[in-house]
């Protein structure tokens, strides 16, 4: 069973997966922008650029008000807290998994240090006058 916490982070990673829609939120995160603003540096209409930011409103990364004819939208950065979260627990895994393989190098490395015997002083060979 899928939960709707779980259905909202698919929707927020989905919506970060395409690279325009990042870059839009990039935009957003200076302030408001129109739809127009956000697809004038893409090759784009802005029937195209609509449906990027209808896939950031469904994540609810970005609120959209309409002003006459014109769509103005604003970042909302709080969904992005839940995708955080999410990978703030596999970067702890992997740190401690990483840690662990960090211990074992060094072990062995104490233990071949350890078994090595250490090199012999040579004799000078020098010649006597």
């Amino acid at each position: 069973m899928v939960d709707k916490n779980s259905q909202r982070l698919d929707s927020v990673f989905r919506a970060l997966a395409d690279p325009t829609r990042r870059a839009m939120l990039h935009e957003l995160a200076a302030g408001p922008r129109t739809v127009g603003e956000l697809a004038a540096p893409f090759e784009i209409s802005l029937a195209g650029a609509s449906k990027h930011v209808q896939a950031l409103e469904r994540a609810g990364l970005i609120e959209r008000e309409i002003q006459g004819r014109v769509h103005v939208c604003r970042l909302d950065a709080r969904p992005l807290h839940a995708g955080a979260e999410w990978i703030r627990h596999y970067e702890q895994f992997w740190t401690g998994r990483l840690d662990a393989l960090e211990a074992l190098l060094r072990a062995d490395d104490a233990r071949k240090a350890a078994a090595t015997p250490a090199p012999r002083k040579r004799a000078s060979r020098r010649k006597k006058p």
